[in-house]
């Protein structure tokens, strides 16, 4: 959520960037209705410190006049007193709708772009900031998709998913469900290894926690809510890890904050159809290992992009052709300040296939989680957070068993043989 102070001291920024994510002249409006509810919440705010000063004004004039038995002007100023509270009373009550409206119209305002993130309206404007520039693999003339890989090898089953629970749902077994534990525990070590704390996050969160992070109230569409109990599915451990950090107050020495977590991952994905979500390509369960950050400002872009650093260190080892995108404002998240998206080359299908996002948020998720640092004159403000999918592994697996056919089967690249404890899939 932007901060207050920023929309009214910067305004002219907060205009633009939202322009950036192709917002219209109708939809800028908000600004000024944020700015003209707040100058109403201000000048109530007053009315209110006003009229709660002259009350104690008077209750201490009261007690003086009791004390020296004047009672009948005593009285006469708590009849004052009285009026005074009935004011106070319907003042706080203003104040409480103003808040509420002033809240409702800042969740509907996304983040602003950095100004270093390009126009754009779609993802055909994202900006390639590395290309993949060595030869593609070359497949044998019969090699299939991951999904008809998946039947050959017996490695994971769509249908049988359908019949425990339903479309998007695979079932991984066999090799195909060593590959992916393989795969969390190769992601894992690789970010302790860079130093994040591992973290076993629960797998529900309530509406406080997505709140924080920005799934509500833009998301709730794409998130499995539990309504008995009021908790959502998570769709990403970016949820339940950034919120362990809700209002805290960190010092200076904590800097850099860095956790991971792995976590199956839940996400309606609706409105989701065609022959591009086939497969793994798009399910509504996935596995995925997640690093998160909470930075000091000063220090949150480069934060960044030691983060994609780290997930191309990933991309390497795994032996899989990527390229790395700058995102455009128009195909950003929310809560995005600045997103860098990470693509496989999906050989048999002949596309690119997202695989991980890693973004700065700044201070959009902390002035709502209400996570802050004390800085050297002892004041607090509000701290950066970061995350990146490292990674997610449904895409990877397609790439994986796509890129790596033989005939004599799927040869997976070094790095994963002594987590998988084979090194073809035949």
């Amino acid at each position: 959520m932007l901060q207050l102070k920023v929309i009214r001291d910067e305004k002219k920024r907060i205009l633009n960037g939202l322009r950036k994510r192709n917002w219209t002249a109708a939809q800028l409006k908000v600004i000024d209705q944020i700015l003209k509810t707040d100058d109403a919440r201000r000048a109530t705010q007053k009315d209110l410190d006003d009229t709660l000063g002259e009350g104690n004004r008077l209750a201490k004039e009261i007690g003086a006049l009791m004390g020296q038995g004047k009672k009948a002007e005593a009285e006469a100023l708590k009849t004052q007193v009285a009026t005074l509270k009935t004011k106070s009373k319907g003042l706080e009550e203003r104040m409480d709708i103003l808040k509420n409206q002033l809240d409702e119209m800042l969740y509907t305002v996304p983040n602003c772009p950095h100004k270093s993130v390009p126009k754009g309206k779609t993802p055909e404007d994202n900006k390639v900031a590395k290309d993949w520039t060595k030869p593609f693999p070359t497949l044998p003339d019969n090699a299939l998709p991951h999904w008809e890989l998946a039947k050959k090898y017996n490695l994971f089953d769509l249908e049988l998913g359908v019949k425990l629970t339903g479309a998007g749902f695979p079932v991984y077994r066999g090799k195909g469900a060593r590959l992916q534990r393989a795969l969390i525990q190769f992601f894992l070590d690789e970010a302790v290894k860079a130093g994040y704390e591992e973290i076993e996050p629960p797998l529900l969160v309530n509406e406080d926690s997505a709140r924080g992070t920005g799934q509500l109230p833009d998301k709730e569409a794409q998130m499995y809510h539990c309504t008995i109990d009021n908790l959502y599915l998570i769709p990403t451990a970016e949820v339940p890890v950034t919120n362990i950090l809700r209002d805290e107050i960190l010092s200076l020495k904590d800097f850099p904050v860095k956790m991971t977590a792995y976590t199956p991952c839940f996400r309606r994905e609706a409105g989701s159809y065609g022959a591009h979500v086939r497969g793994l390509n798009r399910v509504h369960q996935f596995d995925k290992v997640e690093i998160v950050r909470a930075e000091h400002p000063n220090q949150s872009y480069k934060a960044l992009q030691g983060m994609v650093r780290h997930v191309e260190s990933i991309m390497r080892k795994l032996e899989l052709p990527y390229r790395i995108l700058l995102l455009c404002g128009g195909d950003m998240g929310f809560a995005s300040a600045k997103t860098y998206d990470f693509e496989v080359w999906s050989a048999a299908q002949k596309r690119w296939l997202e695989v991980s996002s890693v973004s700065c948020f700044e201070t959009f998720q902390s002035n709502r989680l209400k996570l802050r640092f004390r800085d050297e004159n002892g004041k607090t403000e509000l701290a950066h957070t970061l995350n990146g999918s490292a990674m997610a592994l449904a895409r990877i697996v397609a790439a994986l068993l796509e890129n790596n056919q033989t005939p004599e089967g799927i040869r997976l690249p070094k790095v994963l043989w002594k987590y998988a404890g084979f090194k073809v899939i035949d």
